[in-house]
């Protein structure tokens, strides 16, 4: 079975930037599509951003994340990556990379098309 390990949170400043990392042990994370979410305080679960598998690696974001936020692969590495930018107060949350099990990219941004889960990341982004 796939055990996904998140690193890379932290505290930062509003306005400045972060690299998630997600890696696996016990499977490659090569043959999966794979996914970000994130869960703030008090707040359910959220689709941040999602890759593919495949070799044209397409990626997708929530609507109000693009242009900060960007997912990216490196298979070699088995690790998956979110690069966030700009970052807000607002952006503050426990960060979950997952592996996806449907037909990608079909609900993409459902949490139940993924079945490995991490632990999570946290992030703290002060005003």
């Amino acid at each position: 079975q796939v055990q996904l390990i998140e690193s890379g949170g932290g505290l930062v400043q509003a306005g400045g930037s972060l690299r998630l990392s997600c890696t696996a042990s016990g499977g490659t994370l090569s043959s999966y599509p794979m996914g970000w979410f994130r869960q703030a305080p008090g707040k359910e679960r959220e689709f941040v951003a999602a890759i593919s598998f495949r070799s044209d690696r397409t990626t997708y974001y929530a609507n109000s994340l693009k242009g900060r936020f960007t997912i990216s692969r490196d298979n070699a590495k088995n690790t998956v990556y979110l690069q966030m930018n700009s970052l807000k107060p607002e952006d503050t949350a426990t960060y979950y990379c997952a592996a996806y099990a449907g037909v990608f990219p079909n609900y993409y941004d459902d949490d139940d098309m993924y079945n490995f889960w991490g632990r999570g990341t946290q992030v703290i982004v002060s005003s």
